[in-house]
């Protein structure tokens, strides 16, 4: 450790230890909870979308087609998009499991849950939300839904998590964020193979196949398990060119 580090850490106060420590007990329980889940289907959308709203509508029957074909429906736990994925899945028997959060307002449990977790911290939900999954949807929603997209499609660009299909449901409402796509491109902001990341569509029987092709892993087995970062296997790949030169 450097010793400007060193340094560093002696003048971290109470208050910011204390604060480190609530970060990992939210992030390690919710880790050790989510290891007893099936990996299935996160689906990301709007808390403020009603539920005869046309995408709650498109939410409601993924949900219902992903209980059908066995795979797990994992959500926020919360209303709108949300609300409407789980109870399609819950009508018909299907594992529903909420990741909620404790906000001042809008998030409250759905009623079409099977299992809840809550979280005090927004980015130990993200992570306990990507380790869930064996495929990703994101629906119509606002700063957070984007939030959550950015994230994982930033990871999987830079190899730092596993790649997974991503859907993005609702062609009308992701126009514009194509359009956003293209003009990165043109700009030299990301290449144009980065779009293969993610799939606009409308068509939820998509969604469906890639589960089905994944498959369903046991509780004991997760996509995560052994996953190296891109950053480390070319480390090493350099390592071993040195060491053979």
């Amino acid at each position: 450790m450097l010793k400007s580090e060193e340094e560093l850490l002696k003048k971290l106060s109470i208050a910011d230890l204390e604060r480190a420590n609530a970060y990992a007990r939210d992030l390690g329980r919710g880790l050790q909870i989510v290891r007893t889940f099936p990996q299935g289907v996160t689906v990301f959308g709007s808390a403020r979308l009603p539920q005869d709203s046309k995408y709650c509508k498109m939410a409601y029957d993924l949900g219902r087609m992903l209980a059908e074909n066995g795979h797990a429906v994992i959500t926020g736990g919360g209303p709108g998009i949300m609300e409407a994925a789980s109870h399609g899945a819950y009508e018909i028997g299907g594992r529903v499991i909420g990741l909620n959060i404790t906000l001042a307002h809008e998030q409250h449990p759905n009623p079409y849950l099977t299992d809840c977790l809550t979280f005090e911290y927004f980015f130990a939900r993200k992570v306990a939300l990507a380790m869930s999954a064996k495929a990703f949807v994101f629906m119509p929603g606002g700063f957070g839904t984007m939030d959550e997209l950015s994230e994982v499609l930033c990871l999987m660009q830079e190899g730092k998590m596993p790649k997974m299909p991503v859907f993005l449901i609702g062609e009308d409402y992701w126009k514009g964020f194509d359009k956003m796509i293209g003009k990165m491109i043109v700009l030299g902001l990301i290449k144009s193979a980065d779009t293969a990341i993610f799939r606009i569509t409308d068509n939820l029987q998509e969604v469906i196949d890639a589960a089905n092709k994944i498959g369903h892993p046991k509780i004991s087995e997760n996509f995560y398990d052994g996953f190296r970062e891109a950053s480390a296997i070319k480390k090493e790949m350099e390592k071993e060119e040195k060491h053979t030169a």
